[in-house]
């Protein structure tokens, strides 16, 4: 199978349903803490950036973050697919001349509807997801800070009412996505309870409400997933295209 470097930012991040979903999709995730990250991408097909509750820029407390840079410095020369989740989006934004805000106000928890655009019309990965555009993309979110300004390159892909950008593609092979297609709804229950009530919120409803769109969550996000893992083997396959 085609092995995809995945990156973990956080030792609090995981793969989550990366795990089942990139085997089943013909990929094999090679998860690689970020201070054992490869000087290049060579023998990888793709890229995936896992979240952490930091900046991407944030060097002196994370020191391997210039090498993640880096490659994907690399994935965006090279047109090797890659999929920036949450921190992972933001650091695309940031490499490809985009603004990063911390605690930007578009604070996110729990389970979210989010709104594909028109733009999103033939892209490989959210232009047939199921369920849109009739209705919301549901996705988990767990963010203080955004993408507060798109690359001059990016296209806007998925929006809301709380968050701009949701998601956005730079280039043909790139994707930064704000949310969780990874993670499951029932880890909503396990977050921090005293630091959600820090910010005024009641873990008990907001889980609750994880699990009532979990069937349209696990759809949507297995879609994706697989349109991406289609991506890579095309790249794969042809590299010029």
């Amino acid at each position: 199978m085609t092995r995809v470097l995945v990156v973990l930012n956080s030792p609090t991040s995981s793969l989550g349903r990366l795990e089942q979903w990139l085997p089943e999709a013909g990929l094999d995730p090679v998860l690689v803490p970020g201070a054992e990250l490869p000087e290049t991408l060579a023998g990888f097909g793709g890229v995936v950036l896992l979240g952490g509750g930091f900046m991407p820029d944030d060097d002196a407390g994370h020191p391997f973050l210039a090498r993640e840079r880096a490659l994907t410095v690399q994935a965006l020369a090279d047109g090797v697919p890659l999929l920036g989740l949450c921190l992972g989006g933001q650091l695309l934004a940031h490499v490809a001349g985009g603004t990063v805000t911390a605690r930007s106000g578009e604070t996110e928890r729990g389970m979210c509807a989010l709104t594909v655009l028109p733009d999103a019309v033939g892209d490989p990965v959210f232009g047939d997801l199921p369920g849109v555009p009739d209705g919301p993309l549901w996705m988990i979110e767990n963010h203080e800070d955004s993408v507060t300004g798109l690359p001059p390159s990016g296209t806007l892909l998925v929006t809301s009412d709380a968050c701009r950008n949701q998601a956005f593609r730079v280039g043909e092979r790139a994707w930064g996505l704000q949310f969780h297609p990874e993670a499951r709804p029932e880890r909503v229950a396990t977050w921090d309870e005293a630091a959600l009530s820090e910010q005024g919120i009641d873990r008990a409803p907001l889980a609750e409400a994880a699990l009532a769109r979990a069937d349209e969550n696990e759809a949507q996000s297995r879609a994706l997933v697989r349109a991406w893992a289609d991506v890579v083997h095309a790249a794969v396959k042809d590299p010029a295209k």
